[in-house]
């Protein structure tokens, strides 16, 4: 850290809690005069003036919960002495919504043009199972590929991606777990970063093969071929047949040749994972410049992780352009407390142990840094997961935070390209989409470099502003669109990412 770097920051003047941004000593000195009481974690909180029992504790000027002890100017805040307390928030839906400016001078990237209007950033061919129990099958025909290597002689594609997953059977046929998963796949079959799908079955599962392809058609281009391993006879024919059929898609594939197209044509989800306190400070806040950035230029950025908005909700609400967007928000965030509720759960499970050894101790606290993700765009639509979306600008889609989960929704949403902010140092990639991975603070992004696109840490120890990080991911947006490999993608991530949202229950 520079010697002109603070050592503590308060983030809003009617804050009465300050974020370490280096471990601190007793004595250090704080914002208003107070001194460190005791050692302090960077990241962590520091109180900057006395906080009675009941009394709430503020950070981003809004509120992050209620002291449960007596917090003395100094003391470290943290789980000990401060909890949730009534969190109740204002919607005032479309008070805060403010159009941006278009952006002037048109921008672009070299995509893969589909036939449905859509533009890929990747050019893969992708096995899609309808069940786990063709899963197997699947990576089998993929690492056939691998193993003959004609796939060589195809250089304008990216791969063949087996997507497989851990459900398809064992679940209700006519409920909202399968709708989710239908919608999963189908959104899946449809992302333009594939040139072409194969979409296996077994054949007796619940999520059958006819239905899938009965309810429309899955690819405009019409490079899409399926079959069951039971009606084709077996693994080994089932993976000669495969391998034919994809030699067939490969050449239609290989027709496909990166052009420009307008900046409108990307749609980013925005996630976070492995936060910390430094989360909602450098990388969370300069991708919500990238997203505005995006927007301005007629682009189209998805927030989702609905549980780790939870406290927030009211900042998005009030962005929101016609109250009815606005209320499906709150809906969503009912639909959540009713299914924690009955599932044994609370909204405040989060943050998770991670997320507290690196500072932050509420999900409020969690939420408010989270939402910065999202900018200052207006809430143009709010999705229900894996729902495609139809609205240009910045929108909402419904998810758990799990992340892998949380990802493989925004991709069947649409998504073909993936940006992540972690703190603590989440590795993990999302083929067919290029995932890019910015790291909260200097000190984790020099430890695991070989796994970080972008250090926002320096808007700490350089001074670097917010607005020219957001810059910055903008820029490494477009060539990471037009072909330039992600860090995530070097290391070969994407093969397990792929998690369906199973609701209900597992018969």
């Amino acid at each position: 850290m520079t010697n002109a770097a603070p050592r503590v920051i308060r983030l809003n003047p009617m804050d009465n809690i300050g974020v370490a941004l280096a471990d601190l000593e007793p004595a250090s000195a704080l914002p208003g005069g107070a001194a460190a009481l005791e050692q302090i974690k960077r990241g962590h909180k520091v109180a900057l003036e006395a906080i009675a029992p009941g009394a709430p504790v503020y950070r981003y000027g809004q509120m992050i919960g209620v002291a449960t002890a007596p917090i003395l100017a100094g003391g470290h805040v943290h789980s000990h002495n401060l909890g949730m307390g009534d969190h109740r928030q204002d919607h005032a839906f479309g008070a805060d919504c403010r159009a941006l400016v278009p952006a002037q001078t048109p921008r672009s990237f070299m995509g893969y043009h589909r036939a449905d209007g859509q533009v890929g950033t990747r050019n893969y061919l992708g096995i899609l199972t309808s069940v786990n129990c063709s899963g197997s099958v699947a990576r089998f025909v993929a690492e056939a590929v691998d193993r003959e290597g004609w796939l060589a002689d195809y250089p304008g594609i990216d791969g063949v991606v087996p997507i497989v997953h851990g459900t398809g059977c064992g679940m209700a046929g006519n409920d909202e777990g399968y709708d989710t998963l239908f919608r999963t796949l189908a959104g899946y079959a449809r992302n333009p970063n594939f040139a072409g799908i194969l979409l296996l079955g077994l054949g007796c599962e619940v999520m059958q093969i006819p239905d899938l392809i009965g309810a429309g058609r899955m690819r405009a281009d019409g490079n899409f071929r399926y079959m069951t391993i039971q009606q084709t006879g077996g693994t080994r024919r089932t993976i000669e047949r495969s391998m034919a059929v994809l030699r067939d898609m490969a050449e239609v594939a290989r027709t496909a040749e990166r052009r420009p197209a307008p900046v409108s044509h990307l749609t980013v989800g925005l996630q976070c994972g492995g936060s910390d306190g430094y989360s909602g400070i450098t990388a969370n806040p300069a991708l919500g410049v990238a997203s505005d950035l995006l927007v301005q230029h007629g682009g189209t950025t998805i927030l989702s992780e609905t549980p780790e908005i939870y406290g927030a909700e009211h900042l998005l609400t009030r962005r929101a352009v016609r109250p009815e967007v606005g209320q499906a928000l709150v809906d969503r965030i009912l639909w959540w407390e009713d299914y924690t509720a009955r599932n044994g759960g609370e909204m405040n499970n989060n943050p998770s142990p991670g997320n507290k050894r690196g500072g932050l101790t509420t999900i409020l606290e969690k939420s408010l840094g989270a939402v910065a993700k999202g900018g200052t765009a207006p809430l143009a639509g709010v999705y229900r997961f894996a729902e495609p979306i139809t609205t240009p600008g910045f929108v909402y889609m419904d998810s758990p935070g799990y992340d892998p989960c949380s990802v493989t929704g925004q991709i069947a949403s649409g998504a073909n390209l993936v940006a992540f902010t972690t703190g603590r140092g989440s590795v993990s990639g999302y083929k067919p989409t290029p995932c890019v991975k910015l790291a909260t603070h200097s000190e984790m992004y020099d430890r695991m470099a070989e796994d970080m696109d972008i250090n926002c840490g320096d808007i700490i120890t350089d001074g670097v502003s917010v607005e020219d990080k957001g810059r910055e991911i903008f820029e490494l947006f477009l060539r990471v669109a037009s072909g330039e490999k992600t860090k995530s993608e070097e290391l070969g991530f994407g093969g397990v990412e792929f998690v369906p949202w199973q609701i209900g229950a597992v018969m």
